[in-house]
């Protein structure tokens, strides 16, 4: 049956076809839809895991028990589960194991631009990059075979662009493929005796990998019109090749990106006058051209920032290509805010007007670092607001005790903040850590975690206890406060940051976006009480706007949160 689906869909429809029994994922733009699809088919048991470490090992012990096994991530969830992934690529697996990676090239909703090619090379397992919706089907249940037939994870690499991109699958009906558990100490018990003897055999399966590399259908090689050049490309840079040059030049698709092949490379370079390497951020392909000796053209063409365009490949091979006439006008910038009635805006709104230092993290609070809050100083990665804090108050000796805080998200700490809440006690930093909980992954569309008392499936399960678990690991300051509630804010923080000893504050309030959130009624300015005095815009709200001077509210938002009317010293502000 032949249906229209984006890719992340087509990797969920692949997993069930080739009988996948386990997904394990933590949810990450632009991979999140991986696992929210494949939850809807009932033979598979799917879960969202704590973080993607977890997630990886969980995905492997499936493998390990005889059951196809999936975990699912965006690129930097890939570093924090890379202490297994190095380590099962010498273990090897007994049924099969697939690891799908989401880049995020162009930074659409990461902090960093990173190409996750990288991390087979080095871990020496091998990838598939597939180019559409069809491909992302058809190279899932090939991941499994390639994973049983040569005994090692595959990495299965999407990018933004083939994610979130429709095209026509054509479905089949699932294989069941179950596997018997057999102990084996010297293939998976990894002491530095037996990882010895497995290096070898890894080795082995790379020279036999690059064997089938030569011959697998999925590298094929589409003939052009011209000699003149020759292209070797992967991915979403294939669609784009295509898209500006049709059939005019012949073209090499890499859909097993690593390993590459050798052989059938270097036969199509000696076919064509100049070799050009076409592909997204690092010059990986590049890279293994010029090891083969060969002369091609690559990154000093093709940017290795942001996401390559059809029009970068136009201009750089001199085509005509265009895409529409332009606009008359300039689009006005549209910079990320935080929702209207968004629980998160008065904390920070209290932070920065007692000019606190906030060591913050990865999640929908990270744009408490823009315009008018600025209320950020700092993001590294998820879970390093904790660990920063406690090595920014201990090096400052003192100085930055009373007046620096972490920010971390609910989902965030359990995903690996925990940790550094458990430094902080254990090595007794004077530290403030604030968990903003709104009882929801926000950032990623709204996903369960441990926190919530919901599972993946939409069951009840059980709900981690916040206040608990943080007195359970040595805080004994635990306070709950509602963002909503600006006095309340401000003294609460007041008392922890005076307090001389490591204090958490635990900012609730459900996100606003949430469907089983009950709002009050919106608010309205009252035009005879407002002076302009733009009080109320400190807060960033979206809902608020200054028109002829005045404040005025739009109803369509507003979600009578009320932190406005707090801000408001003439009482302006009422319920419409």
């Amino acid at each position: 049956m032949k249906k229209l689906m984006l890719g992340n869909e087509a990797v969920a429809r692949g997993l069930y076809e080739a009988g996948c029994e386990f997904v394990s994922s933590y949810p990450g733009t632009p991979s999140t839809e991986i696992t929210e699809a494949i939850a809807k088919y009932n033979e598979v048991y799917a879960e969202w895991a704590p973080n993607e470490k977890v997630a990886m090992e969980s995905a492997f012990g499936a493998s390990l028990a005889g059951r196809r096994s999936f975990c699912g991530m965006k690129h930097v969830g890939l570093n924090v589960a890379a202490d297994p992934l190095f380590t099962i690529s010498y273990t090897g697996v007994n049924a099969g194991m697939v690891i799908g990676v989401a880049d995020d090239a162009g930074m659409h909703s990461s902090q960093n631009e990173q190409d996750s090619r990288n991390y087979a090379k080095a871990s020496k397992i091998p990838m598939l990059e597939p180019a559409d919706s069809a491909e992302a089907l058809e190279f899932t249940k090939l991941a499994y075979e390639l994973s049983e037939k040569f005994d090692t994870p595959v990495l299965l690499k999407m990018c933004t662009r083939i994610s979130h991109s429709q095209s026509i699958v054509e479905t089949a009906e699932r294989i069941e493929n179950i596997k018997e558990y057999k102990k084996d100490i010297p293939k998976y018990v990894m002491m530095p005796g037996n990882a010895k003897r497995r290096h070898p055999i890894v080795e082995a399966r790379t020279r036999a990998l690059v064997e089938y590399a030569e011959t697998c259908s999925i590298n094929r090689i589409e003939e052009g019109e011209s000699k003149d050049i020759g292209i070797i490309t992967s991915s979403t840079s294939y669609q784009y090749v295509k898209e500006v040059l049709g059939d005019k030049y012949p073209v090499m698709k890499l859909g097993l990106i690593w390993p590459m092949p050798e052989k059938k490379i270097k036969d199509f370079a000696a076919k064509v006058n100049k070799l050009v390497i076409v592909e997204e951020l690092d010059g990986f392909i590049e890279a293994h051209c010029k090891n083969l000796g060969l002369d091609c053209v690559g990154k000093e063409s093709f940017s290795m920032i942001d996401e390559l365009m059809p029009l970068n490949i136009a201009k750089e091979l001199a085509e005509p290509w265009s895409v529409r006439a332009p606009l008359d006008a300039a689009i006005p910038p549209r910079p990320p805010v935080m929702c209207a009635g968004c629980p998160h805006r008065g904390l920070f709104y209290t932070l920065q007007k007692n000019k606190i230092t906030v060591i913050g993290d990865i999640g929908c609070y990270t744009l408490g670092a823009v315009a008018p809050l600025n209320a950020v100083d700092a993001v590294i990665c998820m879970g390093a607001s904790v660990s920063g804090l406690h090595g920014f108050t201990k090096s400052q000796k003192g100085e930055a005790d009373n007046k620096t805080v972490a920010v971390i998200g609910d989902s965030t700490f359990m995903h690996s903040g925990i940790t550094g809440l458990v430094n902080i006690a254990y090595n007794e930093s004077n530290s403030t850590v604030i968990i903003v909980d709104n009882s929801i992954t926000g950032m990623t569309g709204h996903q369960q975690n441990p926190t919530t008392g919901v599972n993946l499936k939409g069951d009840p399960c059980t709900k981690i206890d916040l206040e608990t678990l943080c007195r359970s690991v040595g805080i004994k300051r635990v306070r709950v406060i509602d963002p909503y509630n600006l006095s309340e804010c401000d003294s609460v923080i007041k008392e922890e940051l005076a307090a001389n000893e490591p204090s958490v504050i635990i900012s609730r309030r459900p996100c606003a976006l949430l469907k089983y959130v009950k709002h009050n009624k919106p608010l309205a300015v009252d035009r005879d009480k407002c002076v302009g005095c733009k009080a109320c815009m400190k807060i960033g709200c979206p809902a608020i706007s200054i028109i002829d001077g005045k404040a005025q509210v739009d109803a369509t938002q507003c979600v009578g949160c009320k932190v406005c009317e707090q801000l408001c010293k003439l009482s302006a502000f009422k319920e419409v």
